[in-house]
């Protein structure tokens, strides 16, 4: 199980990625294709071209995870289309994907609220 946090950065390749690829290979589209290092500690979530299934690979300071979802049945509702590469999302609207939910239809209330002082 993965720990998801507020404070996680977290970014959607937008492309298909070949799912044959391991951690080398994604590790290569971190660089090449997002502009990002691998080695930061971001959540990196890729997707099939059938949306069926998702990767995500992250690392901890001493190594990396990889870890491969595969949808018993169905696919995803939705993917980010026709936005920038890479897309940042926030531990709840990647929760709400990994459901197979739409984020902006779910209602999610703010990441962070402020303290105010109690009088």
């Amino acid at each position: 199980m993965l720990l998801l946090s507020p404070h996680m950065r977290i970014l959607l390749a937008i492309e298909p990625t070949d799912f044959r690829k391991g951690i080398p290979g994604l590790m290569g589209i971190c660089k090449k294709c997002l502009q990002e290092d691998p080695f930061s500690g971001v959540l990196f979530v890729f997707c099939n071209k059938k949306t069926t299934a998702i990767k995500a690979l992250i690392y901890d300071g001493q190594g990396f995870w990889l870890i491969m979802k595969k949808f018993s049945s169905g696919r995803l509702k939705w993917w980010p289309k026709n936005v920038n590469n890479p897309c940042q999302v926030t531990a709840n609207e990647l929760q709400i994907i990994l459901a197979r939910g739409i984020p902006s239809k779910a209602n999610l209330g703010e990441d962070w609220l402020p303290i105010t002082p109690v009088k």
